[in-house]
């Protein structure tokens, strides 16, 4: 938001300062409340309640003054019990602006506490696009209650922005932009924009259609700006923008506004109608919203769960991988079980297996990281495949002879035999081969099946290289050193 507008951009450090002084308010009413509570004085109840409001008007202005998304950063970072009491200090008019803002799992506990007639009202804030974001997290009845209090066109709207699924460009797309005809000056088109109190959001190019709404070109506002006004805009419209289909994966459109440093770009129909448009905004919130939902799917966690959710809801967030991991530990411990007598007779081994192990799941968890990056950026395909397991052979070969050979010379020195040494080398490099040929593998199986290539491997990429690592290095040392 610009520094013109009624709240100008946070910093980091800012929002945190900010997030402190809410903290740190919370925590004066609480203690001054105590305070009164236990005092014994006259007309206690009417004192009680001055300081309470007392507090939570500085509290009020506190965030009166902040953006939507600086509160709903607040909000996040509030427990449960301070975060509705912040929630119902914010102004009704802004409800459904930070509702959009927060995320997924907080925006399921503001809803709890509200009452149906509020989230009616929040609702009939927000634009149809937006609304169709919030929409799934609504109850039936608000929706219906929203939806006919909406007119005709902001109707057809909503319908069409709740038919596409998520992840299409269509679901990121919004229906606020300008569209003007070929056949009129640039004069006219000025004076058409004079009647409109704001330009919507990142406009930084109309889109030129005819009377059936059929996308022709698009022209810049720069080359509004500096061309003579009795020039029509057929002479200077350009008719090789990029355009999207509504349909298209969200994933291919975002690559498209970082390759191409765009601002906007017309989203047409199967039938070439301009439908809307996609903006940079709704991109970057798409692409973060997908880093998050990486980074927790690799780790086997759902986006639901919210860092104050209660005990229940974390343990259901949780226990399927930690479950799978139970299993794949329990394996792990049969397998050196399996070779007891190996390490009871040279103890060495129980002090050397952990590094084959740990050096492997590492190995493994960063070629799983570069092939999950590459099949996001669209850079892998079912040709690639092949190339991929023989480039991350090469250089898992590469890796375990150079480290392995480094760990066994130590292995060597520290035990007095160099046989010692050749069996960790040849097993650190065995792991590492196995490590990089899971690391490819199941990325790649998951996006076959339809799932996230991210879920769950840093759990899966452990178990193997764990289970492995520990067979191959307890394998080899009794086949050769016992």
């Amino acid at each position: 938001m610009a520094e013109t507008e009624e709240f100008r951009h946070q910093d980091q450090d800012e929002l945190i300062l900010h997030l402190k002084e809410v903290q740190q308010l919370l925590a004066r009413q609480k203690i001054v409340e105590d305070l009164v509570h236990r005092q014994d004085m006259p007309r206690h109840d009417l004192v009680e309640t001055l300081v309470h409001k007392q507090h939570l008007t500085q509290l009020q202005a506190k965030l009166d003054s902040l953006h939507p998304a600086d509160i709903a950063y607040i909000l996040e970072a509030l427990p449960r019990d301070e975060r509705i009491l912040v929630w119902d200090l914010v102004k009704a008019e802004r409800d459904g602006e930070i509702l959009l803002e927060v995320s997924d799992a907080v925006r399921e506990s503001l809803i709890e506490s509200m009452a149906p007639a509020e989230l009616v009202a929040a609702a009939e804030q927000l634009d149809a696009d937006e609304l169709a974001d919030l929409a799934p997290d609504l109850p039936t009845e608000v929706i219906d209650d929203v939806f006919r209090s909406l007119d005709t066109e902001e109707r057809e709207q909503l319908r069409a922005a709740m038919s596409y699924t998520e992840g299409s460009v269509g679901a990121l797309m919004d229906f606020d932009l300008v569209s003007v005809r070929e056949d009129v000056s640039l004069e006219v088109v000025l004076r058409y924009l004079r009647r409109f109190d704001d330009l919507p959001d990142h406009t930084d190019q109309l889109f030129v259609v005819d009377r059936d709404e059929h996308l022709h070109g698009v022209l810049p506002l720069d080359v509004l700006l500096v061309n003579d006004p009795d020039v029509q805009v057929s002479a200077l419209m350009q008719t090789d923008a990029l355009t999207l289909l509504a349909t298209d994966a969200a994933d291919d459109a975002a690559q498209a506004f970082e390759r191409y440093d765009l601002v906007s770009a017309a989203v047409i129909d199967s039938a070439g109608k301009l439908v809307g448009r996609l903006t940079v905004n709704a991109v970057l919130d798409h692409i973060r919203e997908e880093a998050e939902a990486e980074q927790l799917a690799q780790a086997g966690l759902k986006e639901e769960e919210d860092v104050f959710a209660s005990i229940w809801d974390s343990v259901k967030n949780r226990w399927q991988w930690l479950a799978i991991n139970l299993v794949t530990a329990f394996i792990a411990s049969r397998v050196i079980g399996a070779f007891e007598g190996s390490i009871e007779k040279l103890v060495a081994l129980a002090a050397l297996m952990p590094i084959v192990a740990g050096i492997g799941g590492n190995s493994g968890n960063q070629t799983i990281t570069m092939i999950v990056r590459a099949i996001a950026l669209g850079q892998v395909g079912e040709n690639s495949e092949r190339w991929l397991y023989r480039k991350e052979a090469g250089v898992a070969l590469f890796n375990g002879l150079i480290w392995g050979g480094l760990l066994g010379l130590l292995a060597w020195w520290l035990y007095k035999d160099i046989r010692l040494g050749a069996v960790m080398t040849a097993a650190m490099t065995l792991n590492l081969l196995v490590a990089a040929a899971v690391g490819v593998a199941i990325p790649m199986t998951l996006r076959k099946l339809g799932r996230d290539p991210a879920m769950g491997s840093s759990v899966m990429i452990t178990a193997v290289t764990d289970s492995g690592g520990f067979f191959i290095f307890l394998g080899l040392a009794t086949l050769f050193l016992l």
